[in-house]
């Protein structure tokens, strides 16, 4: 009864952490201060009930969450919203989460052989974002252009958009660098990353747009909101399991 009380209690922040995620793509601190304050009943009854061996888990999930979520931030892998919601979680769920409901064990596919809960959320998260890629390509595939020919890989980071439509979008990153040589010739450079683009600050676009320099249409990389794919992995991890240890071991047995 205490893991579903935790889950029910955990996914209101969830929630709340994606709608500020889509809109601002920032989570405030506030969001996790408040889901570890309020969540503390859950902690000290786990200590309780658990002592020892519950301490024990609970530290080494801890440190294990901190120290592979603060390697991933360091490498850009996500925000640091994100790195924080997922250190809470660890702290909140130190071990598997195992309950019963309506006749069935939960999670379905069992608990995976590491047991740490976290780690399956942040697996599951990663395998749908994954997949963000291929969907990118397949809206790209029946809005296909001549222009796509050029660079086919980008077809799977991004989409092509109106320079003039720039300005009224949100969380866009140019896929492209533009700049003009001595000559007065435009220069087109992959951007790795994304760059970080501001319609407002970036006029120039407009004034290439004018002198022919570029296409109407420029590629451009939407700003994913991690808190959705954490958020759809923990409710894939409580309900399921670990997604990717299971396929693996489903193409290994067939």
């Amino acid at each position: 009864m205490i893991e579903i009380l935790k889950i029910l209690f955990s996914m209101p922040f969830l929630l709340y952490s994606c709608y500020s995620d889509l809109n601002s793509r920032r989570v405030s601190n506030k969001v996790w201060k408040y889901m570890l304050v309020s969540g503390a009943g859950f902690i000290f009854y786990d200590i309780l009930t658990g002592g020892v061996s519950y301490l024990m888990s609970l530290f080494s999930s801890g440190i294990l969450v901190f120290t592979v979520v603060y390697i991933l931030f360091q490498f850009g892998a996500f925000g640091g919203g994100d790195a924080k919601g997922l250190i809470v979680l660890s702290i909140l769920f130190p071990s598997y989460p195992v309950f019963s409901f309506s006749g069935k064990i939960y999670p379905l596919l069992g608990v995976p052989p590491i047991g740490l809960f976290t780690f399956t959320v942040l697996e599951n998260a990663l395998l749908m974002t994954a997949l963000v890629p291929l969907g990118m390509f397949g809206y790209n595939l029946l809005h296909f252009s001549s222009e796509m020919v050029e660079n086919p890989l980008y077809m799977f980071i991004g989409y092509r958009t109106e320079v003039s439509s720039l300005k009224f979008k949100k969380h866009l990153g140019l896929l492209e660098k533009f700049e003009l040589d001595e000559n007065g010739s435009l220069k087109r450079r992959f951007a790795r990353t994304g760059l970080n683009f501001d319609a407002a600050q970036n006029p120039e676009l407009e004034e290439y747009l004018k002198k022919g320099l570029i296409e109407k249409d420029i590629w451009v990389t939407p700003g994913l909101p991690f808190m959705l794919s954490i958020t759809g992995g923990f409710i894939t991890a409580v309900f399921f399991g670990d997604l990717i240890f299971y396929t693996v071991m489903r193409l290994i047995i067939s």
